[in-house]
């Protein structure tokens, strides 16, 4: 049964947390540019070849939310903008309160 208290993007996994994004790759600057919908909206500055936007995007969340890069992986959607990412070792609550805490 899903947590009520989470946004739409936010998904528990056991210990882990699922995060759906929409990446926009081409941008000035890598940051976090908050909730579209059911999606999570991140900016890249890196172009969307040889998995570079991907690997952007994973560091940008790690450094983030704190956690090590290995703990960010894109589990789905990799060739495409909407994309679902695992955040391993975050709790789905605390994974919120982190994004929550973001700063423009």
């Amino acid at each position: 049964m899903p947590d009520s208290t989470l946004p739409s993007y936010i998904e528990p996994a056991g210990d882990d947390s699922i995060l759906r994004i929409k990446a926009v790759p081409g941008a000035s600057r890598d940051a976090l540019a908050g909730p579209l919908g059911d999606r999570f909206k991140i900016r890249i500055a890196a172009a969307p070849e040889a998995g570079k936007a991907n690997t952007a995007i994973c560091r940008l969340l790690a450094k983030t939310l704190d956690v090590k890069r290995g703990a960010v992986n894109i589990e789905a959607g990799a060739m495409s903008p909407e994309k679902t990412v695992r955040i391993a070792g975050v709790a789905a609550n605390d994974l919120h309160q982190r994004l929550d805490g973001w700063k423009r």
